[in-house]
């Protein structure tokens, strides 16, 4: 394996990591105001709290992984984030105007004091994890399908672009799924009577995924879809999606909440091997011209050389914060841990 795939390997983890794990954040805040609490009281529900709390210990670490993908794309490929950047410019600001709100809410609800409050607060909430998941779905439906690249390797994306039917529906089909990662998760942390009401919501949003991907797929195989330079591993891929979300909506029924969250984990993170595998050797898919292959978007080998020493201590922490922090905070919320929000 050269240094220049390894490399791209390592963007593609990154990316794939913060899936998993910012993927259930968003999931948590779009299904905030629907986990009521467990005895249905409808004043101040104390399950809004225990679902939020279920990610509290864990919600600013989540973004180190963005960073640290953002990090690498910058240093090692920065002839893909010149064009990345520029061209998905007004979705990458929704994104992060989305994640500044959502994160601002969730930690200023708890100050609110008024019911009235309390909503307009739910409201953003709701609204700082639904906006970076669409953004992420457009951008994924976007790269998939292919971008109007010039001969100069930069694009622009119009309305047109965004709103065509596959990339709305990668769009869709990526809010149901954190939506039912997020209620995965819930049902893994909470106590048994949210954990209840978390697999009932997971269960339906993992069909109405599966439903918004199949549309997906459709539109791909009647050639207004997805452009796959690797057909056979693509279609291995969205083979494995399909068993991730069928075992993922199985075990959300049978109440097996560790399987059930370990398959919401496989069914986010394969979009971004999707894109990887099924576009190798390019990292950019032009809908109107050549693509930008790895060895074009890469930076020189000397800098990967020194980048390297920087992974082989960076990742490591990451990867042992992360183990860490889960087993520090392991067990159900209300059980063990106080409220956090």
């Amino acid at each position: 394996m050269s240094l220049e795939t390894l490399w791209l390997g390592l963007l593609g983890l990154l990316l794939a990591g913060y899936f998993v794990l910012g993927g259930y954040d968003y999931g948590v805040q779009m299904l905030h105001p629907f986990l009521a609490a467990p005895d249905g009281r409808k004043e101040e529900p104390a399950g809004r709290n225990a679902a939020l709390d279920a990610m509290a210990p864990f919600f600013l670490g989540n973004e180190v992984w963005l960073v640290a993908f953002a990090g690498v794309l910058f240093g090692a490929f920065p002839h893909l984030e010149g064009s990345l950047l520029s061209g998905l410019h007004p979705l990458i600001v929704a994104l992060l105007a989305g994640l500044v709100l959502g994160n601002a809410a969730v930690q200023l609800r708890g100050r609110a004091d008024s019911a009235r409050g309390r909503r307009r607060w739910d409201a953003l909430i709701v609204f700082g994890g639904a906006l970076p998941a669409l953004c992420w779905g457009l951008v994924v439906g976007l790269l998939l399908h292919g971008v109007p690249r010039r001969a100069d390797g930069s694009f622009h994306i119009g309305a047109g672009d965004v709103f065509s039917p596959f990339v709305l529906s990668c769009g869709v089909t990526a809010v149901l799924l954190f939506a039912a990662h997020g209620a995965a998760f819930v049902a893994l942390r909470s106590e048994p009577g949210l954990a209840a009401t978390a697999r009932r919501l997971g269960a339906g949003l993992v069909r109405a995924a599966a439903a918004a991907g199949l549309l997906a797929l459709l539109l791909t195989l009647f050639g207004a879809g997805a452009s796959m330079t690797n057909r056979t591993t693509s279609v291995i891929i969205a083979v494995l999606l399909a068993a991730a979300l069928a075992g993922a909506w199985w075990y959300l029924s049978q109440g097996h909440r560790v399987l059930a969250f370990a398959a919401t984990c496989c069914a986010t993170l394969l979009p971004v091997l999707l894109l990887g595998a099924g576009h190798y050797p390019y990292v950019l898919i032009s809908s109107a011209g050549a693509g930008l292959t790895i060895g074009e978007a890469v930076t020189d080998r000397a800098t990967l050389k020194i980048l390297s020493g920087f992974g082989i201590v960076v990742i490591p922490t990451v990867l042992a914060y992360q183990a860490w922090s889960w087993w520090a905070f392991r067990g159900r919320t209300g059980h063990r841990h106080p409220s956090y929000f």
